[in-house]
C-alpha cells in the first residue's frame, strides 16, 4: 500500500501560492492532474502534484503562456531538448522585442518630461499636449 503524505486542494495551493480556484482552472486546462476521489473522501494530491504546480508557476514568471506550458510539459515527457529550446528561444525573442518598446518609451517620455521641464507655467504642458495632438496608437 502506497502511504505516500498527501495533500488538500487547499494545501496544494498554499505550498504554490495560488488559489484554489487557480488550481482547478489548471485542471481544467489539462496542465494538472485531477486526482481520483478514493472511496468518496476528498481529493489528495502528492508531492508530484505540487513540483508540477510549481513548475507552472515558475514558467509563467519567465513569461510562458499556458499553451507554451503545455507545449513544455508534452516535450517533456519525450524528451525533446531541441523543440523545448526553439520554445524558450522564442519566448527571449519576444522579451527582447519587449524590452525594445519599453525603452523607446522610455525615451519618449524622457523627451516630453525634459520638454516640460524648460516650458512656461501659462504654457500647455507638453506631456499632456502630446497626447491630445498625437495619432491613435494602431490597432494589434
Amino acid at each position: 500500500m502506497n502511504r505516500e503524505p498527501t495533500m488538500s486542494i487547499g494545501a496544494l495551493a498554499a505550498a504554490a501560492g495560488v488559489s484554489v480556484e487557480t488550481v482547478r482552472y489548471y485542471q481544467r486546462r489539462g496542465l494538472l492532474a485531477r486526482p481520483d476521489r478514493r472511496y468518496g473522501t476528498i481529493r489528495r494530491y502528492t508531492a508530484a502534484d505540487r513540483e508540477r504546480l510549481l513548475f507552472v508557476r515558475r514558467a509563467q514568471r519567465l513569461g510562458f503562456t499556458l499553451d507554451e506550458i503545455a507545449q513544455l510539459l508534452a516535450l517533456d515527457a519525450v524528451r525533446d531538448r531541441a523543440e523545448a529550446r526553439a520554445l524558450a528561444a522564442a519566448r527571449r525573442d519576444d522579451i527582447d522585442a519587449r524590452v525594445a518598446d519599453l525603452l523607446a518609451m522610455r525615451r519618449a517620455l524622457d523627451a516630453l518630461i525634459e520638454h516640460c521641464s524648460h516650458g512656461r507655467a501659462s504654457e500647455p504642458c507638453p506631456i499632456i499636449d502630446a497626447f491630445r495632438h498625437a495619432p491613435p496608437p494602431a490597432a494589434d
